[in-house]
């Protein structure tokens, strides 16, 4: 007896979340990747101290949702794991794409991407699919795809576009070995263009950190 794995094509629903108003003094919109184990409700709350009247701020939430720690109290959620990656990182672009079709923002809006933890891996591999113009992109204690290549984000303009990378001293996912490599990886990426922003702290995020990159 043998197995065959085989695919189909359906259609399916999953939530985002918005916090303010898309208002004509809307100055900046957020599209802002959780990490692991977030739910998109739960994570928004970093951005609060944002000014709410020049701040739009989306939140897409991670398909994969899960029981938090095997107590089936808590739900978290993942965007995607090792098994088969490359069809799930199409589904999560034609969702990403959706929720950015749903909204229909202005031309005259400035984009600001982030990506915390798991969510960086997201925004990266978004921001080389779309082409996106960007005013600020924000990788925040994550490791981009080893798949990206320089050509990949060759369409970027510097002096258009801020690249901030941003991690704790203290991270303990972030060993001297990976830092290393992702240093090396962020320089070619970006051509030595990424500002680094380090705090002292582990694996968390910071609002004071956020309110201060604009």
């Amino acid at each position: 007896m043998s197995n065959t794995e085989k695919t189909v094509t359906y259609t399916t629903e999953n939530t985002y979340l918005t916090h303010n108003e898309l208002t004509p003094k809307t100055k900046n919109v957020w599209l802002v990747f959780h990490g692991i184990g977030y739910l998109s409700r739960y994570f928004v709350k970093y951005f609060n101290g944002l000014d709410a009247e020049k701040n739009y701020i989306i939140v897409p939430q991670a398909p994969s949702k899960y029981y938090l720690k095997n107590e089936y109290k808590y739900v978290g959620a993942s965007w995607l794991t090792k098994e088969n990656t490359a069809t799930e990182i199409k589904n999560v672009l034609n969702y990403i794409d959706a929720v950015l079709e749903a909204e229909n923002l202005p031309e005259n809006v400035n984009l600001m991407l982030f990506g915390f933890s798991q969510g960086v891996s997201v925004a990266t591999r978004w921001l080389a699919s779309k082409k996106a113009n960007c005013k600020l992109v924000t990788l925040y204690a994550g490791g981009i795809p080893n798949e990206l290549t320089t050509d990949d984000f060759g369409f970027l303009d510097y002096d258009a576009t801020t690249i901030k990378i941003i991690y704790g001293d203290q991270d303990q996912y972030l060993t001297p070995d990976r830092l290393e490599g992702e240093k090396i990886k962020i320089d070619k990426l970006f051509q030595g263009n990424a500002e680094t922003v380090t705090f002292k702290g582990g694996h968390e995020v910071k609002p004071e950190i956020i309110e201060g990159l604009i």
